[in-house]
């Protein structure tokens, strides 16, 4: 227990300062087993540390423990958390719990067992919180933390704060609300930047190493994550390698999954879950056509990478703008609102809204007298009427 809490201790020492993320205030903290999913690298070891430092310091109420760390591998959790609690704790903060065999049902057991202690954990995104041995589901409330919208970006790039809008606001009022941004900072001249190492936060280590690290990220999802907690074989782990450079390079890719299912050599099937398998992964999105239940066996009328990040790390030489910007939109909407497959336009947002995305010149032509219309244009600063400026969609998380 010492050495944990000595590593606890200096991380706490190394850990600078940083923009708090938004999700800070959403969690009830007293809740007795929460859970924060998240991809990786979008910052939840970070958030967990600032959050133990703010609010208890060093003092050993709070424990941090990485169940990556080899200095955990003698103890088990439910013994951690029993002698914690003895020596006074209060507070346990579990990090990468998916690290942790058995983590589901000794969690349950440490919940049972120790009603007095508070517990907090973080894992992949992937994660089940019904999966295991134990179903926390009825047990654990469970958050999700997303990779930096272009407004969290904003304020860390400028040190200025922005509020969040709802589609709502931002639709009926967007030309007031661009004037008094706009009045504060150019936000064109932060965008680029953004689709190219904006959203996920290790941005900040390095933007010269950025999509090397993005790299190496995407193989630890495909190579650790995907065999681990989805029981995918490892000999088929190249062929979802060859399967997302595939999507990279032609994204937005209308797929035609019997030619894929030729070209790696695979059952129909084994396409379908690998790209279900990617999605989990938050590496694509599939988007569906309007009222189509989710099935791991429908077809997806397009693919998308999960941020234009990913098309810098996965195939630079084949960035497209159209497609940053589609994706772009379509990853800042995804996170608080339903995004499905337009018949005339690009994007049809909570079943009501239609979207065309695009440059400067584009028209309201293929979505002319469609009710409840709108363009997200890129390059301008401010938009008119349905006219929308595309970077203004980065502010709704």
């Amino acid at each position: 227990m010492d050495a944990i809490y000595l590593k606890h201790q200096e991380l706490l020492k190394k850990l600078t300062p940083f923009f708090t993320r938004p999700l800070e205030d959403e969690i009830e903290w007293e809740e007795q087993l929460i859970g924060i999913k998240g991809a990786r690298g979008v910052g939840k070891t970070t958030f967990l540390l600032q959050h133990i430092k703010a609010k208890f310091g060093f003092d050993k109420s709070a424990l941090f423990v990485s169940l990556d760390d080899i200095r955990f591998t003698q103890k088990n959790l439910v013994e951690l958390a029993e002698e914690f609690l003895n020596k006074g704790g209060k507070y346990l903060f579990l990090d990468e719990i998916h690290k942790y065999p058995n983590w589901s049902q000794e969690l349950k057991n440490i919940y049972d067992s120790y009603p007095e202690l508070k517990v907090v954990f973080t894992g992949s995104s992937i994660l089940h919180i019904h999966g295991g041995n134990a179903d926390l589901s009825r047990r654990a409330v469970v958050y999700y933390m997303k990779g930096l919208s272009f407004r969290e970006y904003l304020q860390i790039e400028s040190k200025q704060n922005f509020n969040v809008l709802s589609l709502k606001e931002l639709l009926t009022n967007h030309e007031e609300i661009v004037r008094g941004i706009a009045s504060r900072i150019k936000p064109l001249v932060y965008f680029d930047d953004y689709l190219r190492f904006g959203y996920y936060p290790y941005y900040l280590q390095s933007k010269k190493t950025y999509h090397n690290k993005l790299a190496n990220t995407i193989n630890l999802i495909l190579e650790i994550d995907l065999p681990y907690l989805m029981n995918v074989d490892l000999k088929y782990v190249y062929k979802l390698k060859q399967l997302l450079y595939i999507l990279a390079t032609s994204v937005p890719f209308q797929p035609n999954i019997s030619n894929l299912a030729g070209s790696l050599e695979i059952s129909r099937q084994s396409v379908l879950a690998y790209l279900d398998y990617l999605q989990s992964a938050e590496l694509i999105y599939l988007l569906k056509d309007k009222g189509k239940s989710y099935s791991i066996l429908a077809k997806p009328n397009k693919i998308y990478l999960n941020n234009p990040n990913l098309s810098f790390a996965l195939a630079a030489e084949n960035t497209d703008k159209g497609n940053l910007r589609e994706t772009f939109f379509y990853n800042q909407l995804k996170q608080s609102h339903s995004v499905e497959s337009s018949e005339k336009g690009d994007f049809l947002i909570d079943g009501k809204f239609t979207f065309e995305v695009g440059g400067k010149s584009k028209k309201f032509n293929q979505i002319k007298n469609i009710k409840n219309s709108y363009l997200a244009i890129d390059d301008i600063e401010a938009g008119i009427n349905n006219k929308i400026p595309l970077w203004l969609f980065g502010f709704l998380y």
